[in-house]
């Protein structure tokens, strides 16, 4: 018997040294399924503790899975929820957040977790056709104690991505401010959380940012060098390290504050262990949007259209409607092609139609991520419709669906394309 419990005292402590925590069951009797532990051992009264929200990207590589490669969704950003609005950027009334969780439920859009976007993107898993994802930026205490409940009536999924010095206690974490225990109340429920930085600025270089002093000072400084870098890695590994320590969590995804940020920024992230990187350009998200420029559509209380432009990209419910048939973007000619990268803004789009067939040129509808139904022009001697979108888009990712009506079924089809920075406009060509 005692040999019996010194192999159990070994067994235990070896599997804390790896890493794996476990629980010892209260009874001593072999259970009906025995667990087995890492390497195929079988060991009688022990079960792995319930894995956190972020252990989900640990699982063991899954078998073949049928994906819904068609599948959108949209990313829905919120910040902080008031009644009394003074801030409409970046503040929403409770009674109007809970109308549109309301709407999400009545149109049939499937609001999913960060996790499993991720997985379909992956092929790891499918997703519902129309989809949504809810995110809270910064960490409000509001965040906490007044959406957090509203979400939790409909039952719906949520991430929250935190910088690190705006909690409480932080050098930036105000009265306004969630605290740690709070988040770790959030993660026990099943909330994602994830990175957005330690002091939330604009991370590219050459930009007059605030930094501590001595004696709990700050002042503003432009960095450049090997000042900008070490500060650059606090930002985007440092407050990686810090939620991780403090909520004992997996962090994989990145919301780069403001949106803003460039090419090294974006490599020293993936280097990191950063799966996604979020920006609030607002877009339509297919299964092949580069993961690393995922636009989130940002919900301000004095833009209460901005919520229906992002449901608006969505195509309806296949349930719906009668008779929709995609056509690949490929069958098209387009500009700019499927997966162009263009360097200058405003750019020029355009499509052939002949690729869908004897069309209604009059059903023509084109939609532009971050813009809905954008005005078209038709020209019949090419059959082609073109848009020039009137104002500069800022670097990105965006999405263009495009649909019509030939024998009384509707036809639809889209393709996306990139926003660089840098760069003169090419002649002829946007």
């Amino acid at each position: 018997m005692k040999t019996r419990f010194s192999c159990i005292r070994v067994l235990i402590f070896g599997l804390a040294v790896a890493g794996v925590v476990w629980r010892v069951s209260a009874a001593d009797a072999l259970p009906a399924v025995v667990p087995a532990l890492p390497g195929g051992v079988v060991k009688p009264g022990l079960t792995p503790i319930k894995p956190d929200a972020a252990a989900r990207t640990a699982a063991t590589k899954p078998g073949v899975v049928a994906v819904d490669r068609n599948a959108q969704v949209v990313i829905l950003c919120y910040h902080r929820f008031v009644e009394k609005i003074r801030f409409p950027g970046t503040e929403i009334r409770p009674a109007e957040f809970e109308a549109q969780m309301q709407i999400l439920k009545d149109r049939g859009i499937t609001v999913i977790g960060m996790q499993d976007f991720l997985a379909w993107k992956r092929s790891e898993k499918s997703i519902p056709p129309r989809c949504a994802i809810i995110t809270f930026d910064d960490g409000w205490e509001t965040q906490y104690s007044v959406a957090w409940p509203i979400l939790k009536k409909f039952a719906y999924p949520l991430t929250v991505f935190v910088y690190t010095e705006g909690v409480r206690g932080g050098s930036l974490g105000g009265g306004g401010a969630i605290t740690w225990e709070q988040l770790a109340e959030m993660r026990d429920e099943g909330v994602d959380i994830e990175a957005h930085s330690a002091t939330h600025q604009d991370l590219r270089e050459g930009h007059a940012v605030m930094v501590a002093l001595a004696a709990a000072k700050r002042s503003k400084k432009k960095l450049t060098g090997e000042e900008y870098v070490q500060w650059l890695q606090q930002e985007v590994v440092g407050c990686k390290e810090v939620l991780e320590q403090k909520l004992a969590l997996k962090v994989n995804c990145y919301a780069v504050p403001f949106g803003h940020y460039n090419e090294s920024i974006k490599q020293l992230a993936q280097q990191s262990g950063y799966e996604a990187l979020f920006t609030v350009n607002g877009q339509v998200l297919m299964i092949d949007s580069p993961t690393a420029a995922l636009g989130r559509y940002a919900i301000e209380g004095g833009k209460p259209k901005g919520f229906e432009d992002a449901l608006k990209m969505l195509a309806p419910s296949r349930g719906a409607t009668a008779g929709v048939a995609e056509v690949a973007a490929v069958q098209l000619a387009t500009l700019p092609a499927h997966g162009e990268l263009l360097r200058s803004s405003p750019p020029l789009i355009t499509a052939d139609l002949t690729g869908l067939g004897g069309v209604d040129p009059d059903t023509v509808e084109m939609r532009l991520s971050s813009h809905g139904v954008v005005p078209l022009s038709y020209d019949p001697k090419t059959n082609s419709v073109a848009y020039h979108v009137t104002e500069k888009l800022p670097a990105g990712n965006y999405s263009v669906i495009l649909s019509a009506k030939a024998d009384g079924k509707k036809l639809e089809t889209r393709w996306t394309f990139r926003i660089g920075k840098g760069g003169a406009p090419t002649a002829g060509k946007p």
